[in-house]
Order: C-alpha cells, then structure tokens, then sequence
C-alpha cells in the first residue's frame, strides 16, 4: 500500500517532491523518536535547580556605557 502512495506522489509531482516527501516523512519519525527519548530522561533525571558557579559583580554605568 505505502509503495502505491509513494508512485502516486512521484507521478503526481514529479521526482523532486516525492524526495522531498519521503525525506520529510523519513524526518518525522526521527523526531518523534528523539522526542520519547527527551522525555523519558527528563522523567528519569528532573532538572536541578538553577543557581551560578559563582556570583557575578553588578556593572556600573561607567562600564555599561564603555562596552556599548
């Protein structure tokens, strides 16, 4: 069945789209895939808090109006 999907497309439109098509379906199933993935490690491991290395100085003006 899919193969008579693929020669209708390709008779329909042409060999550049029916590339196109089968790239982009090729590419929906290994976003999804990858989108299982993410979620099942975020379930696994949750985000820990953010917090910096280290503080950072405030900037002064001064120094604001000298980098810009």
């Amino acid at each position: 069945m899919e193969t008579e999907i693929w020669m209708s497309v390709l008779g329909d439109y042409g060999f550049p789209a029916a590339v196109t098509f089968y790239l982009l379906y090729r590419m929906e199933k290994k976003l999804e895939q990858i989108n299982r993935s993410v979620l099942l490690l975020s379930r696994q491991n949750p985000p820990a808090p953010e917090q910096p290395s280290f503080p950072l100085p405030p900037r002064s003006s001064k120094a604001y109006m000298h980098d810009h």
